[in-house]
């Protein structure tokens, strides 16, 4: 091994902080100290002292967490330079843009991100960009083909003066970024490429303003009559470079998932699982970037510097992603909305770097696609030894697909071998983007999770020491049933009218009444040959939280057994834990469920079951928009 190849491609420094740490113990004995006094004299004072004693508890568990975190900061410094400088092939890396909206995220926003990640410093055969259109705008995929063009001429203005942001309204607009390079050559390079901005900026705008982009024939011709909520899949390959040229412009991909009403589709979550699944039939690269289509690179180097932590350590299973910080321009001064997060990302993502490294931000993110299959960093003989069955079982039932994450999890990420075309793959990568394939796998739901077993074991253990508690009491199973029934149902409406009640009360809005309750007793023969102690209901507002309790979960038991219907080979939507908690307040509230059919004293009151309806749609409408 040469002196080049055996310095490190990155280093953790470890930061003094010392002083800091003295203020933040200091901070956290006078908070243990304020707590100590407010216990002491709590008995002495009145609910003011109470109310303040439980915020400043709060501060005081929120305060050890931070000091805890910010406990031993670590900075990363990586060299690039000494990446290029090893004689070795660098890993090809899939990158993903995800867009919902063309008019709340207008198309030149996202091609200004697109552009910027097509022209880092990073060749281009060993790039691919993707970009997820949830909805299946023509107007997006106009863009797209327009930026497509338009990066051709701006990659190689970029890396023949070295422009320090490659996203085009940023470098036009910020007269810093300038490089001040007085040759004739480049001042009229530079000219050109504004003028083919600004024609760029004037075709989108133009097209945005008509209802349909361009006359809907060719290669549009499958945004036709389109219905973004219902509209099969749309997968477009813009550009492939097929030629392998590190100079050229790396492929560009357009997806369109398919969508149905009666498919969930998780929003941006089941957007990244179809781009995780078609790249994986189209580039399969062991590595992959995820971008908000409102962010930009910065640094054109980035991915070398993402490189220099994924490919320098000593196993791979000591980093599973690289997560950069956001960082956001022309802001507003003084940051009133607090919006910049100028200081936790450096004093809190320095401390969480110091623990496992910081938490993934949704975007700028390169991962390790094995991981992103559910490689777990115990597992070293990777999933690659999987048969075909289990394959099927948990990533689908594309053979080719399956090929490429057998391989992806077995192999090195130098290693891994790319599909041979990205044009000859769209059949197979519309299978793997269809609304259905998900269903019956392991995508969508949580892989590699143990910690579901807290809850139920909490369930189990709880209500198994209650039954046993009945038992040595000497009363039956069904006692206890009743009051745990009860209990759930006391809580959802006594309870919570009797909190409001109170709350009105501090807030002066109405005045706390004691009321006595009817009492029943049977004045007939009819009366008493009914069985004792069913519920009767009045107009009372204590029966509307219950009765929306029990409406909101048969709603949600009636669309899962209606999609399960629908589907075809009978595959469940939801999980088994959803169908368990939804059945099991249903008995709890069995009394109400039999109080919508009876009538009289017994069935709850139709005003009663009006209002609950209502709120209930509006809970329901509140969910889907969302």
């Amino acid at each position: 091994m040469s002196k080049t190849e055996a310095l490190p491609l990155y280093e953790r420094k470890h930061l003094k902080n010392t002083i800091p740490r003295l203020i933040e113990l200091t901070i956290l004995f006078l908070c243990f100290s304020l707590l100590g006094y407010r216990l002491l004299h709590l008995k002495n004072h009145g609910f003011i002292w109470l109310v303040a004693l439980l915020c400043e508890s709060w501060f005081t568990f929120i305060w050890i967490l931070v000091v805890n975190i910010k406990w031993n900061p670590i900075a990363i410094k990586t060299y690039p330079e000494r990446l290029l400088q090893r004689n070795l092939e660098l890993p090809p890396l899939d990158m993903f843009v995800t867009t919902a909206d063309p008019v709340l995220e207008p198309p030149i926003i996202t091609v200004n991100t697109v552009i910027s990640l097509l022209s880092m410093d990073y060749p281009a055969n060993k790039l691919a960009c993707y970009l997820s259109d949830d909805a299946a705008s023509p107007l997006t995929y106009f863009c797209l083909v327009e930026a497509s063009e338009f990066a051709k001429l701006w990659i190689p203005f970029c890396k023949k003066y070295n422009v320090p942001v490659r996203a085009p309204f940023r470098y036009f607009s910020d007269q810093s970024l300038f490089t001040g390079n007085s040759s004739s050559e480049f001042q009229e390079d530079w000219n050109i490429m504004k003028d083919e901005y600004r024609r760029l900026c004037q075709k989108i705008e133009e097209a945005a303003q008509k209802s349909v982009p361009c006359e809907l024939t060719g290669d549009f011709a499958a945004f036709v009559d389109i219905d973004r909520r219902s509209h099969p899949t749309i997968i477009k390959v813009i550009s492939e470079n097929k030629e392998g040229l590190p100079d050229g412009l790396p492929p560009i991909v357009y997806i369109s998932r398919e969508k149905r009403p009666n498919h969930a589709h998780h929003f941006k979550a089941g957007a990244m699982n179809v781009l995780a699944r078609v790249s994986g039939v189209m580039t399969n690269a062991p590595f992959m970037l995820n971008v908000d289509c409102d962010m930009f690179a910065n640094n054109p180097q980035v991915v070398l510097h993402a490189m220099c932590l994924l490919l320098g350590v000593k196993d791979e299973t000591d980093c599973g992603f690289v997560q950069f910080p956001q960082q956001f321009y022309d802001g507003l001064k003084d940051d009133p909305f607090g919006n910049q997060m100028v200081v936790m990302t450096k004093y809190l993502g320095r401390g969480l770097a110091g623990h496992q490294g910081q938490l993934y931000g949704g975007t700028g993110c390169f991962h390790r696609r094995k991981i992103i299959y559910g490689s777990s960093p115990e597992d070293k003989s990777g999933h690659g030894k999987m048969n075909i069955g289990d394959l099927e079982k948990t990533f689908g039932k594309s053979t080719k697909f399956n090929k490429f994450v057998a391989q992806a999890l077995s192999s090195s990420s130098r290693t891994a071998e790319s599909p041979e075309s990205i044009s000859k793959s769209i059949d197979e990568a519309c299978q793997v983007a269809s609304c259905g394939y998900e269903y019956g796998t392991a995508w969508g739901k949580e892989v590699n999770e143990p910690a579901i077993l807290i809850p139920i074991s909490i369930f189990v253990i709880f209500n198994t020491y209650c039954v046993s508690e009945y038992i040595q009491t000497n009363q039956s199973i069904k006692s206890w049933w009743n009051n745990h029934r009860m209990a759930r149902i006391i809580a959802m409406t006594a309870w919570l009218c009797g909190f409001l009640s109170v709350i009105f009360k501090i807030l002066r809005l109405s005045e706390t009444v004691f009321e006595v309750t009817k009492k029943e007793q049977s004045s007939s023969i009819e009366d008493s040959d009914k069985k004792p102690g069913r519920f009767t209901f009045d107009n009372s507002p204590v029966f509307v939280p219950g009765t929306i309790i029990l409406m909101v979960n048969l709603i949600a038991l009636g669309i899962g057994f209606w999609s399960f219907i629908q589907r075809s080979g009978g595959q469940i939507a939801w999980g088994i834990g959803e169908l368990a908690c939804s059945i099991w307040v249903v008995l709890c509230f069995w009394a109400f469920l039999k109080g919508l059919f009876e009538k009289g004293k017994y069935g709850i009151p139709s005003s009663t079951v009006y209002k609950s309806a209502a709120l209930v749609f509006v809970f329901v409408q509140i969910y889907r928009s969302s």
